[in-house]
């Protein structure tokens, strides 16, 4: 998967492209894990230039939201599409991994 990482003032967005599935969320859910360990665990998953994600890209989501928090950050999600929403919201994991409108305003509350 093809993703762009960008240094922010207090924390770190990734921005992944094309589809968050079982082929590409391994490497998103390695580099999340690769920021905890180095001690940047806030982190913000900006998914606007994400098309779709399956059961496969949740669990990356979920599993970086868990090292985040163990290490005393958070993971946040910003710029999700329809499609994102609509799992989201199905699979009621917008209750743990609240979308923000933008980069900024998930990453203002730290």
């Amino acid at each position: 998967m093809d993703f762009q990482e960008l240094d922010e003032d207090g924390f770190v967005a990734i921005v992944p492209r094309g589809r968050l599935d079982l082929i590409t969320a391994p490497p998103v859910k390695a580099r999340i894990d690769d920021l905890v360990r180095e001690g940047r665990s806030r982190i913000v998953v900006d998914l606007g230039e994400v098309d779709s994600v399956d059961s496969s890209g949740l669990g990356a989501l979920v599993g970086g939201l868990k090292s985040a928090r163990q290490a005393g950050g958070d993971l946040r999600i910003a710029q999700a599409g329809p499609q994102v929403l609509a799992v989201l919201k199905l699979t009621n994991l917008d209750r743990i991994l609240a979308p923000y409108d933008t980069v900024e305003e998930a990453g203002r509350e730290w």
